[in-house]
């Protein structure tokens, strides 16, 4: 637990799994524990206890993956219907938990006005995308509604992975599937198909048009690591003009989830700034309690640490 500085933790990317929904992946995701899958179902007391216990005062919940980007029929009245029970779960510890909207990617127009409800009347905090819509990435501009709402409503959009897209699978990974099936997630395939998002929303020209804010998890897919040979590539002659490390330095925040690690971390500082920088744990697919203890230890002086605890979070929240 954080005691210097005595600030409140809050975890940004935390999951929880809907019923109703979670249950049109049932089967898919055999790499998922059954004890993690027990916890992605509890919202009550098991989960603030464990909460207590590691020292986080509160959780941004979100759909786990992979939510509503690979639903089409029924999209958008599902949307619906697991928002306002995700409303109903913050509303029964209303200190302790805040929400992020899953979105009907399916219909951006639709998206876009449930994104609204969700902050306007819910009380959200912004929302999530998981990875490719049905095997669309979100740059293409019939998904910019979504992010001129989001700018219009001031709220970030935070983009989580999903699995690689099926082709890249079967020309990447499928030597490797089998004996190593996380490669194709946590351990790789996540981070290279988010941080491809990431970079494709620098390049289609979004941030020319809108001041869309967005979060990446996992210290930022690798792109704090990269972004000055990205830059510098980008820069090369030949390249339509760019200032690709401005636009995604001023447009990107990224969280710590499930990456305690100090040298990533103030590589990240240093890249990134300290005010883009927040704290996340990834539960339950990492444990509550080693991210606030690593948190409490980093070589960081207790101003940084309050930033990355709370403070950024409570300014981009507007927690």
């Amino acid at each position: 637990m954080l005691k210097k500085p005595n600030v409140p933790v809050i975890a940004l990317e935390e999951h929880y799994a809907d019923p109703e929904l979670y249950a049109l992946f049932t089967g898919l995701d055999a790499t998922t524990p059954p004890h993690v899958v027990a916890k992605l179902e509890d919202t009550g007391a098991a989960r603030l206890n464990d909460m207590d216990a590691a020292g986080i005062d509160v959780q941004v919940l979100s759909h786990s993956a992979p939510s509503l980007q690979k639903i089409s029929t029924g999209a958008v009245e599902l949307a619906r219907r697991v928002n306002d029970r995700l409303a109903q779960i913050v509303a029964t510890a209303p200190t302790r938990y805040a929400g992020f909207a899953a979105l009907p990617t399916h219909d951006p127009a639709a998206a876009a006005d449930e994104l609204a409800r969700c902050v306007e009347q819910l009380g959200f905090k912004g929302a999530m995308i998981h990875g490719l819509a049905e095997g669309q990435f979100i740059d293409d501009r019939r998904y910019w509604p979504i992010f001129a709402r989001a700018e219009a409503l001031d709220v970030p959009l935070y983009l989580h992975p999903s699995m690689p897209h099926p082709a890249v699978i079967d020309a990447y990974y499928k030597e490797y599937a089998k004996d190593f099936p996380v490669l194709l997630r946590a351990a790789w395939g996540y981070t290279v198909e988010t941080a491809t998002l990431a970079i494709r929303l620098v390049l289609s020209g979004l941030f020319e048009q809108h001041n869309t804010k967005f979060i990446l998890g996992h210290l930022g897919e690798g792109l704090p690591f990269l972004i000055w040979r990205i830059n510098n590539g980008l820069a090369r002659p030949g390249q339509k003009p760019v200032e690709f490390r401005d636009l995604f330095s001023a447009h990107f925040s990224i969280t710590t989830s499930g990456f305690f690690s100090d040298p990533a971390l103030l590589l990240c500082v240093q890249e990134m700034g300290i005010d883009r920088i927040l704290f996340a744990v990834d539960y339950p697919f990492e444990a509550n309690a080693p991210g606030p203890a690593w948190l409490a230890r980093v070589p960081l002086c207790d101003e940084d640490k309050a930033k990355i605890a709370s403070g950024n979070a409570k300014r981009l929240l507007r927690m």
